[in-house]
């Protein structure tokens, strides 16, 4: 994930609004370096918390995670996710543990509860592809991965994941 910058410009109260045209500007973006610092800005959005507690136990569990105390890092967010069961990114970061865990069914519940609650969740969308990919079912893969390149074109790697996946399950052109 890639580090925000340390000042942002005001988004703006409404949240919604604010992520809504994060998102126009990202696929408007005329080039990388542009896009990433859009992605950025989504998620310092997708971090922010109203709660102080959830902030608190969302930076330790980063910091477990960093320490490789995955046990940990689990324990923190499932305290996260009973505090705040609304916050998107406790349940994309226990996603993240639990693929690592290759604990696949895990991972796809707390990537089915992201996507319920923000369906732009290119991180969520594109490490759905990886665990389809993983399973051998290349057409969810794909699926997958082309909905996060629709709200993030500028994602690492995912464009040669699409086009190599894309050869595999539709063919090659003649």
């Amino acid at each position: 994930m890639p580090e925000a910058p340390s000042k942002l410009p005001k988004v703006g109260a409404d949240r919604t609004r604010g992520l809504d045209f994060l998102f126009g500007a990202l696929k408007a973006a005329p080039d990388e370096e542009s896009a990433k610092y859009v992605e950025a800005r989504i998620w310092a959005l997708w971090m922010q918390t109203p709660s102080d507690t959830a902030a608190l136990l969302m930076t330790r569990a980063k910091l477990a995670m960093d320490a490789q105390k995955m046990d940990v890092a689990l324990k923190l967010l499932d305290a996260v996710i009973k505090l705040r069961p609304d916050y998107v990114e406790a349940w994309n970061r226990r996603a993240t543990i639990y693929y690592l865990q290759n604990d696949y069914n895990r991972s796809l519940a707390d990537i089915e509860q992201v996507l319920i609650r923000e369906p732009r969740h290119f991180g969520a969308l594109a490490g759905l592809g990886m665990i389809m990919q993983d399973l051998g079912d290349d057409k969810r893969a794909l699926d997958a991965f082309r909905k996060a390149l629709a709200v993030n074109p500028y994602l690492d790697k995912v464009p040669d994941l699409v086009k190599s996946l894309s050869e595999k399950v539709e063919g090659r052109d003649i």
